[in-house]
């Protein structure tokens, strides 16, 4: 197992896309697996976590529901802190989030959280970023996660 595999997780290289990494549980049929594929990022101290919404992600006005939103903020949150190197896998926590959204997300083009790493602790990550979509802010989000147990 690379360093960059888990038991839980793979972290790798995505074909087709240079500088960027796969990021997603070995079991689909987990909650994660409802976003499809997640690519991560890292430039400078920013990590970049991207999807593409589908359908399936859509609300009754053809954008993205905030419940989908909702939950890619949440992952967004572990991706982006395993692409800072901050954590390599779960099973962490959060701990708390809060988003604002402030437009409406197109079904079928790429969003992406922009994360960036406030603080860290001995047990906790304080984590903030914004969803984009081309040169649109989406929401601003901010996030606590309890990094997982040293077993």
């Amino acid at each position: 197992m690379e360093a960059a595999d888990t038991p839980h997780f793979r972290y790798e290289d995505e074909p087709g896309h240079p500088g960027w990494k796969r990021w997603e549980l070995r079991d689909p049929t987990r909650f994660n697996g409802f976003l499809g594929a997640i690519l991560v990022r890292r430039e400078a101290d920013v990590a970049r976590v991207r999807m593409v919404p589908e359908h399936r992600h859509s609300n009754l006005r053809d954008h993205v529901h905030g419940g989908a939103l909702l939950g890619f903020v949440d992952i967004a949150l572990f991706a982006g802190a395993r692409g800072l190197d901050v954590i390599t896998a779960g099973p962490a926590s959060t701990v708390d989030v809060s988003v604002q959204f402030v437009a409406g997300a197109a079904i079928g083009e790429a969003i992406e959280a922009r994360v960036e790493l406030v603080r860290e602790t001995g047990r906790m990550l304080f984590l903030r970023g914004l969803i984009v979509q081309e040169d649109t802010n989406i929401a601003s989000f901010q996030g606590v996660v309890r990094k997982p147990s040293q077993r």
